[in-house]
Parts: structure tokens; sequence; C-alpha cells
């Protein structure tokens, strides 16, 4: 190494500590994250490599930071996840296991140093190593956490320095060889072909941070492709592809793919992050990535199963048992979707009634269904949005589907009773906000309808909910300008003129769900709120 280049680095030395324990320190990324500082317990908590291993089948490693495992134990219990965690949904585990090798506060220098060994030891000739590493090769060389790498590929470059450890007021001296970022990757893939397993490169995950429009790209991208080039091995671009859906989003979106700060990624995050690093390694053409390729599943994403024709819109259903339910005995249960046809002119639209009962807004979306709608939506379609049945009650105990009350921007972490599992819940105004949001982000127009009357009277008028739901809803609608079909009060209005004893014939098994004649008349309700609010849907109506 140059004289002149050494020099430069010296003078980059900051001060700090390099292992006593950091609590609530903040790094030069802005971040705090102490989970390198207690490696004690990190190695307690992480899976042993290669333990996941079926019979002769291969393994595929994860080589990150926190970006793809986050925490010492990595299960979202801060509200950040990383997309390691979500890996595996993509891999047939008959023919390959996924191991989330990765750690919160690692470069590629302090992962080689002090993980690498452990993963190398185990790999076996098939194995795979995929590896994405690098936003925290910065900062101090030889103090503090003292994790950077040089910056650049360069191969040859090498810097001489004595680390500085304190180990219970003790200070001591660690000489360590640093070297760039792609000399380490370098390693990696050495080391990794050594064994006779193939190694993968990719670029990290994107940050929240803008510039001109645009996602702003970290230069390890390129270095990342430029060893890749050089040493002839995949390299998947996963800074790009997931780049470019947050770009789509828009910023307001792209906020709640990050939790708590620009770098790490909340649930919805991790996924995106996870789907894009299986569509990079499903798009490859390099051929070493085919028995790879052929492990892969799920990478096509989930939609409706909706025939459409030219010149026809399809208009979505989506809600709880009031809009979809058993509706099969003409004495049962029914929703109001299942007579939609009684209304909608089947020339005009198309209807897909996608409610699911039991459903909660919490829940529709947790469980995919929401994405299912989302990734069919067309420019020129509808969707009507009626939730609030179940979205009341236990949030973390019971059928665990309540959201927070009200329409705050909020959101709290909860630790589920049913499996221990984290989640971040937010608030009932917030799923609303979200779904509309969506579906004007793929052209098409949302509807927000409030939920059915319960057949509960009082004073002889029936149960109205206005001083909440009716209240939330109003607020959606002023927050986001959404049309808005009051079939709460329009139907109430019904009822009470006919009465409690009439009303009755209008529900089914209790003061909830509708009977086919309820069902039609709720549908009846959403085609006077079509025509009071003079939505373009209403066009579509018989």
């Amino acid at each position: 190494m140059k004289k002149p280049l050494l020099l430069f680095f010296s003078l980059l030395v900051l001060c700090a500590s390099a292992q006593v324990p950091l609590q609530g320190v903040e790094d030069v990324n802005k971040v705090t994250d102490n989970t390198l500082d207690s490696l004690d317990k990190v190695m307690q908590a992480r899976v042993t490599p290669g333990s996941s291993r079926k019979g002769n089948n291969p393994v595929l490693f994860l080589i990150g930071n926190s970006t793809m495992r986050n925490g010492t134990l990595g299960n979202g219990n801060n509200g950040q996840w990383g997309w390691g965690y979500y890996a595996e949904e993509f891999f047939d585990k008959e023919k390959i296991t996924v191991e989330n090798q990765a750690l919160g506060g690692t470069s590629s220098r302090t992962f080689y140093r002090l993980l690498w060994p452990a993963i190398r030891q185990a790999l076996r000739p098939g194995d795979w190593v995929l590896i994405s590493i690098g936003h925290n090769d910065n900062g101090p060389y030889d103090t503090g956490r003292a994790r950077a790498s040089i910056p650049g590929v360069d191969k040859d470059t090498v810097l001489h320095v004595n680390v500085q450890e304190i180990n219970k007021g003790d200070t001591t001296y660690r000489a360590e060889d640093v070297y760039s970022y792609g000399g380490y990757l370098r390693r990696f893939i050495d080391e990794t072909r050594a064994a006779g397993a193939f190694p993968i490169l990719m670029s990290l995950t994107p940050r929240n941070a803008w510039e001109n429009g645009q996602v702003v790209r970290k230069p390890h991208s390129e270095w990342c492709r430029q060893v890749a080039e050089e040493e002839m091995v995949p390299y998947i671009d996963l800074n790009d592809i997931s780049a470019k859906k947050l770009e789509a989003f828009g910023p307001e979106k792209m906020n709640y793919h990050f939790f708590g700060d620009k770098i790490h990624t909340s649930k919805f995050g991790a996924m995106m992050n996870a789907r894009s690093a299986a569509e990079g390694i499903a798009a490859s053409n390099h051929p070493w990535l085919a028995f790879l390729q052929s492990c892969l599943k799920g990478v096509e994403l989930p939609t409706v199963d909706v025939k459409r024709e030219e010149g026809k819109p399809v208009v979505f259903l989506t809600g709880d048992s009031t809009v979809k339910n058993n509706d099969k005995d003409e004495d049962g249960m029914w929703g109001w979707g299942a007579v939609a046809t009684d209304i909608f002119d089947s020339r005009k639209v198309t209807v897909a009634n996608c409610a699911k009962a039991g459903r909660s807004c919490r829940t529709f979306l947790n469980e995919g269904r929401w994405d299912q709608v989302y990734n069919s939506i067309q420019p020129g379609d509808y969707v009507l949005i009626q939730f609030g049945h179940n979205d009341v009650g236990a949030i973390d105990s019971l059928k665990e589907r309540a959201a927070i009350r009200g329409t705050a921007d909020t959101c709290h972490v909860y630790r589920l009773q049913s499996n221990g599992k984290y989640e971040v819940v937010y608030s009932f105004g917030w799923y609303l906000r979200k779904f509309i949001n969506d579906v004007r982000e793929k052209g098409g127009t949302p509807i927000l309808v409030s939920l059915t009357p319960r057949n509960i009277w009082r004073d002889g008028h029936i149960e109205r909910r206005n001083d909440t739901y009716g209240k939330w809803y109003r607020e959606v609608v002023e927050q986001t300008g959404v049309e808005f079909i009051d079939v709460h009060n329009i139907t109430a209005d019904k009822y009470d003129k006919l009465g409690e004893k009439k009303t009755a014939a209008y529900f089914n098994h209790d003061h909830t769900h509708s009977s086919l004649k309820g069902a039609k008349a709720n549908a009846q309700s959403v085609a006077v709120g079509l025509k009071k609010i003079a939505s373009p849907l209403a066009k579509m109506l018989k």
C-alpha cells in the first residue's frame, strides 16, 4: 500500500470502544445497534451453522447484517424485521433449507472475522452462500466498533491497524489487517468455492433516502457488481429491484416499509426485500443458478382468480361475513356480495367478491388477502372496502384480530399470546388509509363502505354506531377524500321504518349476520349510496 493512502486512512480514525457494551450509542449511520457488542448472547441465540440440513440436501446460508436479521433474536420484538426471516418462504424445504446467519451491526470485515469461520466449517459441496452486506462498512478502523472496510474493490489495498479493545476497564490492542470492501467479498467467494459450495453476491437493501425523486443508491452496489463480474459469480441487484418498488410507492407508503429509522425495515419492508431477492434469483440467467431456481416457490405475485373481459372493469368487494358468508342455503346466512348481481349490470362490470368471514382489516391484510386484491387491480377498476364488525376486541389475545381504536397514525408492537410472535398493529383508520392509497396507486377507484347495522334495538330504534365507527369512517373520508357509502345508516333507516319485529327476518343466527333477505337489503343500500354520492360506479348499476 502506498504511504499517502495509509496516511489518509490513518486520519480517519475516531475515538470510542470496540468491545465494551455501548448501550444507546449512535453510529455513523445515525442508528443504534448494539447486537454485535453482546456476541456471547448472540452465539447462544442463533442457529448453529449447518444444523438445518435435511439428509444430503444443500443449505442456503444468508450472510448479512441487521437488514437481513434484526436484533439478537431476530424475531421482530422491536418492530424491525430483517428480510432473511421471510426468505425461506420462497424455497421448497424438501429441496433446500435456508439458514439466516446474518447479524445486526456487522460489516463485511467483522462478519468475516467473527462469524464466518463457523459457517465455512459447516459448508458442504453443493451448498449456497448468499452474501449481502455493507451497510456498516464505514466509521473508524481501529476504535469504537472498528468495523470499517476500505472503500472500493482494490485487491492489494491493506491497512495495518492496532484495534483498541476495552474489557472491564483494561485497554489492550489487537493487530489486524483491514482490506477493501471488495477484498472481503473475494475472501467469502474464494473460501466458499474451496468448500465446493456456490457463492452469490447481492447488493444491499435500499434505505429510506430520496434524491431528485429517486431512492439513493449506495456505491456498494457497483462495487459488488464489479467483484461478481471479475470472479464470474451470480450477482443480484436487490438494491435496485426493491428501490424501484419503493419509488413506485412514493414517499408516504415507503415510510411504513421502514421502522424506527431510515435503514431498518418493518415487516412490510422485510417481506418486500425477501420477495425481491427471490425475484432476482428467478430472473438471473447465470448458469449456476439453475438448481437454486428449481427450488423456488411462490415467486409469482398472488392474484384474485377473476375472468376479465375487454372493456369491463372489475369491482372487487372486500370485507367480512356481512359481505361474503355461506351464501348457499336460502334459509342460511348470506353476505350482500353474493347478491351483488342484483344491483350491478354484468354487461358493464365484473364483480369479484374477495371478502372472508371473520376477518378484520388487520387479518385481511396479514393473511395476504389484500395483497391478492392489490396485485389484481388494473386502471379503471373499483374496490369497495367494508370492515368494522371484527375490528374490536382483544389485540394480542383470543382471535387477535382487532386494530387500535380510532384513526390516528399510530402503531404498537404486541406479543401475540397464541404463538409468542410479535406484530406491529396499527389503528383502524391506518389500515383503511393503506387500502385506499393502494387502490389509487394502481389506478383504481376506492370506495369506503360503512359496516352493516346490527339487530340491536333501544327505545324503538336500531343501534347506530356513529360515535365510533361512523366517526372513524368520516375522519378517513376527510383525510383521504375517498368516496363513501354509508350503508350503516341507509339500511338502519329502512329498519327503523319497518320496526323491530319485521326487521328480525333480515337477520339469521344472531344480531350481526344477514339472512338472504337482509343481504339483498344491504346490496340495495349500496346501490342507493352510489347514486346518492353520484359515483361513476353508479352508471354500472342495473
